[in-house]
């Protein structure tokens, strides 16, 4: 197994010496053309360096190894990051067409945001409830290919990497504790279940060797066995005593002695830090007070919309007496996993005939409804939606959670379904992907304001699509509305203002 930083460029020399020969442009190379050539060259190395991205994206080449996060690796790439920038500042913006001047201020200001953000210590924040080696490594083997030898060759490189990139998590962690710099506890409390849920005693129930139980057509018995048998013989020998280990250091050491406060603000560097995050989310330069301020507005506004409803239904009884009731009656609640994703099935069918009344132009690209696995679900937010990538042959894919049935209710599911689906997440993000003429780091890239401002545009369009037409539905999409106010007010109050955990709570 390798990690990323064995791996050399396409075209054998350094990425170093191609950066130099483009700002030294000894081939005379128009403005424009240097310009092309930085994104080909960097986009190169970011498959390199990000193979996990790479599979992601359908890159080829990339998906037998794991990113290499030691701390010689991560402190090298922040010192590369100067190398485009270099090579941007050459280039001259004045000699460049308007979408090349676009090109080159994105380019630039992702280079220069990512620059200042290395005085910030993220890579200690190894592990969350929401991501790290305890769900990124299942997650990455459930979406590569599966159509060759070599493609179950390739997972088996990667489930042998394991080991390393557990014992880097365990050094990052570490070094997270010594510098004071770690999650609230209480925020990892599932870590050790999650960790559990994907190291079954039996290989062939584990999520991580999920791939090796159906084989295509394709691929002869003879292979089938012996990739199987090389599969567990990984599973026992490697990936299993590694999350062993990761296990036992959370739980004895690190999850103990974790920080007990919640906001960032606690963190050394901690106003500073999330000032940056802040910046970073929004591509503004509101203050938290400012975001604070406005959500705060936000709520008062749609509470007002929210109350508009209720009265519609002509309920009797306070807005608490009207939401316990959407939370407890049985009518707003499936019985069974199985009822729940093939209601969300049929919302995306109702909005899909919609589409072509609202865009000129529609994604190539499919999407499916599936459930969030189940090692992972206890943990995750209701629903999710992951990218496909038509160079992969792999579909979009919007993930609901069937865990806890009586926490997922009906009248939510129209406004979640357009948010992460369609015209949501799937139909913003795969059309990005399917644009001509732009440089990979715009089709592939994103900007979080944007794209879940386009997931909540989305939910407002659920009436052109025939969608809200009870009030609980339309309930339904304010509650997800009132979410996101209330959030820029927690958000704010947690890490800029003080809060405590009960605080938010009782907001």
């Amino acid at each position: 197994m390798s990690h990323a930083s064995a791996q050399q460029p396409p075209s054998g020399r350094s990425f170093h010496d191609r950066y130099a020969e483009l700002v030294a442009n000894p081939r005379h190379l128009g403005d424009s053309a240097r310009l092309s050539e930085l994104f080909r060259v960097n986009w190169q190395y970011v498959m390199t360096e990000f193979p996990e991205f790479a599979t992601y994206v359908g890159y080829p080449g990339q998906n037998a190894r794991w990113t290499d996060n030691s701390l010689q690796a991560i402190e090298r790439r922040k010192r590369e990051l100067q190398e485009p920038l270099a090579v941007v500042k050459s280039v001259r913006r004045d000699r460049l067409s308007p979408p090349d001047r676009l090109n080159y201020d994105l380019f630039r200001r992702g280079l220069e945001e990512r620059i200042e953000g290395t005085r910030f210590k993220d890579e200690y924040l190894a592990i969350t409830q929401l991501g790290g080696v305890q769900q990124d490594v299942g997650q990455l083997l459930a979406v590569m290919p599966t159509t060759s030898v070599g493609d179950y060759e390739n997972m088996l490189a990667r489930l042998n990497g394991v080991p390393p990139l557990v014992d880097q998590t365990i050094v990052l962690l570490g070094k997270g504790l010594e510098a004071g710099i770690t999650p609230p506890r209480v925020t990892l409390r599932d870590v050790p279940d999650q960790i559990r849920g994907i190291t079954p005693d039996d290989p062939m129930a584990s999520p991580l060797l999920r791939p090796f139980a159906e084989f295509p057509p394709a691929i002869p018995a003879s292979e089938r066995e012996r990739l199987t048998r090389a599969a567990r013989d990984a599973y026992t020998q490697r990936v299993a005593p590694a999350y062993r280990k990761l296990y036992d250091y959370v739980t004895g050491t690190y999850i103990p002695k974790t920080r007990e406060s919640i906001g960032m603000r606690e963190l050394p560097d901690g106003p500073a830090w999330y000032g940056y995050r802040v910046r970073q989310f929004t591509t503004t330069s509101l203050s938290p007070d400012q975001i604070h301020a406005l959500g705060l507005r936000e709520v008062k506004r749609i509470r007002g919309l929210m109350d508009s409803v209720i009265a519609s239904t002509g309920f009797k009884g306070s807005f608490a007496d009207f939401a316990r009731f959407l939370r407890t009656d049985p009518q707003f609640f499936y019985d069974d996993s199985a009822s729940l994703v093939r209601a969300y099935r049929d919302i995306a069918k109702r909005a899909d005939p919609g589409l072509i009344k609202l865009f000129g132009r529609l994604p190539r690209l499919p999407y499916g409804v599936t459930t969030i696995p189940s090692f992972m679900a206890k943990s995750q937010t209701t629903a999710y939606y992951q990218g496909g990538s038509l160079q992969a042959g792999r579909p979009g894919y919007f993930f609901v959670n069937t865990y806890d049935l009586k926490s997922r209710p009906k009248w939510e599911m129209e406004a979640l379904s357009l948010h992460e689906s369609v015209p949501g997440h799937h139909l913003q993000i795969a059309l990005a992907q399917e644009l001509d003429g732009l440089p990979e780091f715009r089709r592939y890239g994103g900007y979080t304001a944007f794209v879940e401002g386009w997931g909540l545009y989305a939910e407002g369009l659920g009436p052109e699509l025939g969608m809200y037409q009870d009030p609980y539905s339309k309930f339904g999409q304010l509650t997800y509305e009132m979410w996101r106010a209330v959030r820029l007010v927690l958000d704010t109050g947690i890490h800029a203002m003080g809060w405590t955990r009960q605080q938010a709570i009782d907001f």
